[in-house]
C-alpha cells in the first residue's frame, strides 16, 4: 500500500498537480505514514526527476515552477502534521542559494527534508548575500549555515562566507555545510567548510553528525 502511495506522490509532483499532491499528502498522513518517509520515498523522487529533466532541457520553466509548488504544498502538510508537543528541535539551520544564483529546487528539497527530520530551518531563498547569511544566523541563534551553489561562477560566494566568518570571529560559532551540482568534498576542504552534502538525505545526516543529534 505504501509503495502505491509513494508512486502516486511522485507522479503528482512530476505532473505539477498541486491539488493532487495536497490530497495524497493529507490522506497519507491521516493514514499513519510518517512525514519523513512520505517525503523521502514519495515526493522527493518526483522533484528530483523534474530537476534532472529541466537540467537536460526536456521540460521548461513553467513546468518546473508547477512541480516546485506541488512539492512545497506537500512538504508543508508533512511538516505541519507533527504535533507541536512532539517536535524536537535538533538544531537551527540557515539555508539559501548564494548570491548571483537563482536555482533553488535542490535547496528547497533540502529545506523540506531537514524540517521533516526535526531541524528548525530558515530558508532565505535564492540570490542570498554573504552578509544576509551571517545576519540571519546571528538573529536566529543558528547552529548551521548551509549554502547551495549551482553554478561554478557562484561557488566563490561559499569561500567568501568562510572568510567573512573568520574575519568576524564567528567561525567557531557557526558550522557550515556546502552543496550544489559543481560542489564536492575537495571544494569544501579547500575553503574550510565543515561539511559537504551531495543531496538532501546526506545533508540531514551530515548536519546531525556535526551537531551530535
Amino acid at each position: 500500500m505504501k509503495k502505491i502511495i509513494f508512486k502516486e506522490a511522485t507522479k503528482a509532483v512530476i505532473a505539477g498537480d498541486k491539488e493532487k499532491a495536497e490530497e495524497i499528502a493529507t490522506q497519507a498522513i491521516e493514514g499513519g505514514i510518517p512525514a519523513g518517509e512520505l517525503l523521502s520515498d514519495g515526493f522527493v523522487p518526483g522533484i528530483t526527476k523534474i530537476g534532472a529533466l529541466f537540467e537536460d532541457e526536456k521540460i521548461f520553466l513553467p513546468e518546473l515552477v508547477m512541480a516546485a509548488d506541488a512539492m512545497k504544498t506537500a512538504a508543508d502538510i508533512c511538516n505541519q502534521s507533527i504535533p507541536t508537543a512532539e517536535v524536537t528541535n535538533k538544531g537551527t539551520v540557515i539555508l539559501g542559494t548564494v548570491k548571483g544564483d537563482i536555482h533553488d529546487i535542490g535547496k528547497s528539497i533540502v529545506a523540506s527534508f531537514l524540517s521533516a527530520n526535526g531541524f528548525k530551518v530558515f530558508d532565505l531563498g535564492r540570490d542570498v548575500s554573504v552578509e544576509t547569511f551571517i545576519d540571519k544566523a546571528q538573529e536566529n541563534n543558528a547552529d548551521i549555515i548551509a549554502t547551495s551553489a549551482l553554478l561554478t561562477t557562484t561557488m566563490s560566494a561559499q569561500r567568501n562566507l568562510e572568510d567573512q566568518l573568520k574575519e568576524a570571529g564567528l567561525k567557531d560559532k557557526y558550522k557550515t555545510i556546502v552543496g550544489g551540482a559543481p560542489v564536492n568534498q575537495r571544494w569544501a576542504d579547500q575553503i574550510g567548510a565543515d561539511a559537504y552534502a551531495e543531496d538532501a538525505a546526506s545533508a540531514a545526516q551530515k548536519i546531525a553528525e556535526i551537531l551530535s543529534v
